[in-house]
C-alpha cells in the first residue's frame, strides 16, 4: 500500500512525499513582473510546513500572458534574480521548488482578485477565437504565425526557470487560461490547423511541451495542468483529456496535475469533498501516467484513501494550507509517521513535545541577504 509519506521519484527527483502545495495567484508581483518579499513570506513558509514541492504560481511567458497587472512573469531575463532567490528560499525551506508557466489568453488584463473587473490600464487580450468568457472583453484571435512563437514562448521561460533553481516545471493548461482555449471547442471555434477537431485543438499544447522539454534537462521532471472537463455540455471532456494525457506521456511529460473547469461561466459543479478525484483516477489508469490531484482535500486521512486506493500518485493542496501551513506536519504526526518530517533545525525545539523527530540539517546553508 502506498503511503502519503513515501517518496516519489521522477527522472532525476525523489519528492519526500505525496503532498503537494499548488499554485496560487497572489496578485503582489511587482510592476515589472517580479516576485516580491509577499511571494518568499508566502511560499518559504508552506515549504517549512513540510510539503514536498511548492509551486510558485501562474507566471507569464509574456508581459500580455499575466492575468493582471499584479501577476508574476518569467518573460524577461531581468526577473531571474527575484525567481533565483525564491526558488532557493523554497529549496531552503525543505521542499523541491517549481514554476508554473502560463497564458491567460482571453482571460487576461483583468484586476487583482478582490476587486474584479478589467484592468485599469489594461492591455489587448488574445485567444485562439474571437469568443469572450461570459462578459469579459473580446479578444483577438490569434494569427497562425503568433501561434507558432507560442511554444518557444514558454520554452524561453523554461530556460530562465532552469538557471533561476527550479526543480521542475509545469505547463498551466487549465482554469480556461490560454491552453485550455484552445483544448476546449466552447472557445476554439477554428477551422484551420489549430482548431476542429481533438487533434487540431491539442496541437499547441503538445507542441508547447515538446518544446519546454526540449529546454530543460531531462533528468528535470514535467507536469502539465488540465482541466479534466469543462463542466458544460458539449465542452472539453474527461475521455478527451485521458486520450490527451497519453499524448503528452509521449512528449515527456511526468505528471499530470488534474483540476477541471474554468473556462465557460456556464459550468455546473456540483462542489464537494474529493469533487475532482474521479478525474484524476481516470487519468492515472487510463494514460497510465502520475498524476496529482487537488480540489477540497482537507484532512490527512482523506489523503492518506487517495495515494493508498491508487486514484493518485499525489495530493496538491492550496486554500487548505493557506490556513493551515503545517497541514503535512501534522498529518505524518496523524498518520503515524512522525519520522517522515524533516525539521529545520531552527524549528526544532518547536517539535520536540511530539518526541525525538529528525532534524534536516542538510538544508542549513546560508541564505542571500534581503
Amino acid at each position: 500500500m502506498t503511503h502519503l509519506f513515501d517518496p516519489l521519484t521522477l527522472r532525476g527527483v525523489t519528492f519526500k512525499n505525496r503532498i503537494g502545495v499548488a499554485p496560487m495567484c497572489q496578485y503582489s508581483a511587482a510592476t515589472d513582473g517580479r516576485p516580491t518579499e509577499w511571494h518568499l513570506a508566502h511560499l518559504l513558509q508552506r515549504a517549512l510546513g513540510g510539503a514536498a514541492l511548492v509551486c510558485v504560481e501562474a507566471s507569464g511567458v509574456v508581459p500580455e500572458g499575466r492575468i493582471t497587472p499584479a501577476c508574476l512573469g518569467i518573460w524577461d531575463d531581468g526577473q531571474e534574480a527575484s525567481h533565483t532567490r525564491l526558488a532557493h528560499a523554497i529549496a531552503r525551506g525543505g521542499a523541491v521548488p517549481g514554476i508554473q508557466l502560463a497564458h491567460a489568453g482571453r482571460k487576461a488584463s483583468r484586476n487583482v482578485s478582490w476587486e474584479r473587473g478589467p484592468a485599469a490600464p489594461g492591455w489587448e487580450i488574445v485567444g485562439p477565437s474571437a469568443e469572450p468568457f461570459g462578459d469579459y472583453a473580446t479578444p483577438n484571435a490569434l494569427s497562425p504565425a503568433e501561434i507558432e512563437a507560442l511554444p518557444e514562448a514558454f520554452a524561453t521561460a523554461a530556460r530562465r526557470a532552469v538557471r533561476a533553481g527550479y526543480g521542475f516545471v509545469e505547463v498551466h493548461g487549465a482554469h480556461g487560461y490560454l491552453m485550455h482555449q484552445f483544448l476546449s471547442p466552447l472557445s476554439n471555434t477554428r477551422n484551420d490547423a489549430w482548431g476542429g477537431d481533438f487533434a487540431g485543438r491539442t496541437r499547441l499544447l503538445l507542441d508547447t511541451c515538446a518544446a519546454v522539454r526540449a529546454a530543460i534537462p531531462d533528468t528535470m521532471p514535467l507536469f502539465v495542468r488540465l482541466s479534466h472537463t469543462d463542466w458544460v455540455p458539449g465542452g472539453w471532456t474527461t475521455e478527451e483529456t485521458v486520450q490527451l494525457s497519453a499524448l503528452l506521456k509521449g512528449r515527456g511529460v511526468d505528471l499530470i496535475s488534474v483540476s477541471s473547469g474554468g473556462n465557460d461561466p456556464r459550468q455546473q459543479i456540483e462542489l464537494k469533498p474529493l469533487y475532482q478525484v474521479p478525474g484524476a483516477e481516470a487519468v492515472r489508469h487510463g494514460a497510465g501516467i502520475a498524476v496529482g490531484v487537488a480540489g477540497l482535500i482537507t484532512t490527512a486521512e482523506e489523503a492518506q484513501g487517495i495515494v493508498a486506493d491508487g486514484r493518485a500518485d499525489m495530493v496538491f493542496l492550496a486554500r487548505v494550507v493557506v490556513r493551515e501551513p503545517y497541514w503535512a506536519a501534522q498529518a505524518a504526526i496523524t498518520l503515524g509517521r512522525p519520522e517522515a518530517l524533516r525539521i529545520p533545525p531552527e524549528y526544532q525545539r518547536g517539535w520536540d513535545a511530539w518526541g525525538a523527530l529528525p532534524t534536516d540539517k542538510g538544508i542549513a546553508t546560508p541564505m542571500p541577504a534581503l
